[in-house]
């Protein structure tokens, strides 16, 4: 139940960054008949393009923990014997759990903190720049937590997109 609660979560992560990239280029591309066409720059088109790069970067990141799409040290690890290595892939997951942990605690923090002050190009605040930390963050742990749970009992996580 865990592992389709992931691959979900992973599915719509990944789903969300697609369409975020859709609105990502429809923005890039406005800007650039505004400019060049119209001669009349949109001054938001660029904070928003800015804006959609954190959020599609977090939730890739996310996904890339979820589906061992980041880079790994496999072949050190693959030159172990098998207790070992077993120990070492979870000392592994662990620390990148620890990481996502400290991504979303202290993304909540610079979010909170700036959560009052307004972007100078878009009406919404600050904060929402570090949104994206958050919410990769708890995603990270979910899934590094899934994938030390599949390592103790045997098993693989198969990717979502797959």
């Amino acid at each position: 139940m865990y592992t389709r609660l992931c691959a979900t979560l992973s599915k719509l992560s990944l789903m969300l960054a697609v369409v975020g990239l859709i609105v990502l280029i429809a923005c890039v591309q406005y800007q650039v008949i505004g400019r060049y066409v119209f001669n009349d720059t949109p001054t938001w088109a660029e904070a928003l393009a800015l804006l959609l790069v954190l959020y599609i970067t977090s939730l890739g990141v996310a996904v890339g923990v979820r589906d061992a799409g980041h880079i790994g040290m496999d072949s050190i690890i693959t030159l172990l014997p098998e207790r070992l290595r077993l120990k070492l892939e979870i000392v592994i997951h662990v620390l990148v759990g620890a990481f996502g942990a400290l991504m979303a605690y202290n993304g909540y923090v610079w979010a909170v903190l700036k959560w009052n002050d307004q972007k100078p190009m878009l009406p919404v605040p600050s904060g929402v720049d570090y949104v994206p930390l958050v919410i990769a963050g708890v995603l990270v742990v979910l899934f590094t937590i899934e994938h030390v749970i599949a390592l103790v009992q045997g098993k693989e996580v198969v990717p979502a997109w797959n």
